[in-house]
Order: structure tokens, then sequence, then C-alpha cells
């Protein structure tokens, strides 16, 4: 059993598919597959399930993936260990995004990496929910995730970067919010649309209408949207309220704007990390990677006394 066979093995289970993982390892499918082979008959256990399709590993496959996982991640800090000394700052650095900060941060955070022109590293963004990018940081998928917080999670480290407001968008076919802020006492949860349960916003809107008033419950939703924007548009033809992020907010055309409304007596924000396994070595990279990040976010979200003000999940 060597490094290349747990390389194979890994590709075959991330794409579920011998052909796609052949193509992704750069070597031709009989090859890769003969590797694995080998690999199970060494061990004497069926790793993949051959007769599924999309394939499926076994029972005990499943056990010696995520070992393979641990054993290539703690393979890859050899070289990251020796590089980090040299302070070498090049390589691949993986970033998972959650989709309520993607749409804001992605493309300015691509320019800023351009504008600097940081040679020799390669940035790959890839858009999750927090489960999912927790998850992928521990087995080594990614390198970090960006990702509202505070996590508190024993297995990783999170260096907070900024802080942005909760706006209400409310509907403009509703005279009940029409001031120019909105009491928090006020507010039915029954009448707020809110994103999915994976999305870690919803918790966080819930949360922020229960800070003042602790027996809310929870809420009867009409209906559970996967995007702000279309929560947004079931507001503009409904009547309710939303709950966005500063970033979105900012991004809203001039009519949109109009429906904004602050929050009376109450500061929230909610706080947003890079969040990396606690045994990533790459202390340079990380902080070329901090850099470019905070070089995309407006300087008054920056400020670290509003983390007292932060909404937790």
């Amino acid at each position: 059993m060597n490094i290349q066979q747990l390389e194979y093995v890994i590709a075959v289970d991330n794409f579920r598919h011998f052909a796609k993982a052949a193509e992704v390892c750069c070597v031709t499918q009989p090859t890769l597959s003969m590797m694995i082979q080998k690999m199970e008959e060494e061990l004497n256990v069926k790793i993949f399930d051959r007769s599924k399709h999309p394939v499926e590993p076994t029972a005990i496959g499943k056990q010696v993936i995520d070992q393979a996982r641990i054993s290539l991640k703690h393979f890859k800090r050899i070289k990251d260990i020796v590089e980090n000394e040299q302070n070498t700052v090049e390589g691949i650095f993986k970033l998972g995004i959650i989709p309520t900060i993607a749409p804001y941060l992605v493309p300015a955070i691509l320019e800023k990496q351009n504008s600097k022109h940081e040679e020799g590293i390669e940035l790959i963004l890839k858009e999750n929910t927090t489960n999912n990018l927790i998850g992928d940081i521990q087995k080594g998928i990614i390198d970090g995730g960006l990702m509202a917080g505070p996590l508190n999670h024993p297995d990783l480290v999170e260096y907070p970067l900024y802080y942005e407001k909760f706006y209400a968008y409310v509907s403009p076919l509703d005279g009940k919010y029409q001031g120019k802020k909105i009491n928090l006492d006020e507010i039915d949860i029954n009448e707020v649309w809110l994103l999915e349960n994976e999305h870690c916003l919803r918790g966080q809107i819930k949360r922020l209408c229960q800070k003042k008033r602790k027996a809310a419950g929870d809420a009867s939703i009409k209906y559970e949207s996967g995007s702000i924007d279309t929560l947004i548009h079931i507001v503009n033809y409904n009547h309710g309220l939303t709950i966005i992020p500063e970033m979105h907010a900012m991004g809203l055309s001039e009519d949109r704007q109009e429906n904004l409304r602050e929050f009376e007596n109450i500061t929230a924000v909610r706080e947003v990390s890079l969040i990396i396994g606690q045994d990533y070595v790459r202390k340079a990279m990380l902080q070329v990677i901090l850099e470019i990040i905070k070089s995309a976010v407006p300087k008054s979200m920056q400020n670290p006394e509003l983390k007292q003000y932060a909404v937790d999940l």
C-alpha cells in the first residue's frame, strides 16, 4: 500500500466515478482501477461496491477512506512544515465559503488576489454550507473556510476578520414596518421569511429575534429558501420581512434600499472568520490569505470592537 493508492481511493470517493477520478489523477482508468484492486487484495476487503451506480464505498471501505484522508493530510504536513520554516509562500490554498458570504466576497477576493500579483499562490474557492465545510477542513479536503462564527469547535482555529450588521428588509405592501427603524419587540417571528435549515444565518436570525423576546419559540414558516435574493423577491410581493447581512444590503438597488430598516435600541452583527484546522502549519501562507480577504472587506466592518455585538449561531 502506498500514497498513490490512497490518493486514487480518495479520488474515487470524491467523484463516485472511476473514469472521473482517473482523469483528475492524470492516469488511465485501467491503471487507477488496478491500483485500487491491488490495495483491496492486500487488505483483503472490498473498499468500493462497484455494482452501485454511482459507485459507493462499502461499510469497511468508509472507514478505510476516512483513515486514508487522515494519512494523506499528515503526509502533506511534512512538506508544509518545511515550506513554513523556509517562509515559502507558494502553492495551493483551498478556501471554502458559505453561500450567504460567497456572492459578495468571491468577486472581490479574486480581484484583490489578481491586483496584488501573488505569484506562486493558487487560490481555489469552493462554496458550501457550514457543516460541510467543517467536515472538509477536518478531512483535509480544504485548507480553510470563510464562515460565520464563533463556532468554538475544539478542532478548529478561528481568525475573526469582520463584523457586518443585520438589517430588516420589509415588504413595501406592509404598512406595519414603515418607520426608519424597527423594534425587535414588534416583530412576529411568524412574519419573518427564513433561509433553509442548513444555513447558519437562519439560526442567527432566530437568535436575533429572540434576543429581546426569550419565549419566541419556533416559527411556523410558510416557505424556506436557499437564497437571500429569493427571500427579498418574496417579501416584495407579499407581507412580512426578512433579515439580511450588511454586504447584501449594500448591493441592493436604490429602490430596494428604501425597504431597509435598522434595528432600534440594539446593535447586532455577525462575526465572519477564516477558520482552519488546528494542525495547519503554513503560517506565512495563512497571513497572505488573511490579508487578501481583509483587503476585499470595507474597513468599517473590520472594527474589533463590534465583536461584543455578535449574534451566536
